[in-house]
């Protein structure tokens, strides 16, 4: 049997958000084994700021992917929620999916930058 790995993933989305965070939650709960979800919350947008506000939150999930395959899984996850790759890095997007923590480690410095990444984080943890 593999190990498992749990990890910490950052949710995030400013087109209809609330719709598409609740099906990345079903098919991460589905596919992975989900183990708390943190609070949702209202955040400003970084970078472009044009653009409608953010819900964030972030979930704790326990995977027996190793850490690369589980990134790129969490794309497949963004591709299935149609996430455009073409717009700008910090635009709108319909999910954003990172993991911010993996087997304890924090691996996305975001972690120390953005107070509502780390509350989510600190809250599943």
């Amino acid at each position: 049997m593999s190990e498992m790995n749990t990890c910490v993933v950052g949710v995030g989305s400013n087109i209809q958000p609330e719709e598409n965070i609740r099906e990345a939650l079903r098919i991460l709960e589905e596919e992975q084994t989900l183990l708390s979800v943190s609070a949702m919350v209202e955040t400003e947008p970084i970078g472009v700021t044009d653009q409608p506000a953010f819900i964030n939150g972030a979930v704790k999930i326990s995977t027996s992917m190793a850490q690369e395959e589980f990134s790129a899984y969490l794309k497949s996850v963004e591709d299935r929620l149609k996430r455009d790759r073409t717009k700008p890095r910090f635009g709108p997007r319909t999910i954003d999916l990172d993991v911010v923590v993996w087997n304890g480690k924090v691996v996305d410095r975001d972690y120390y930058t953005r107070q509502f990444l780390k509350n989510a984080v600190d809250e599943v943890l």
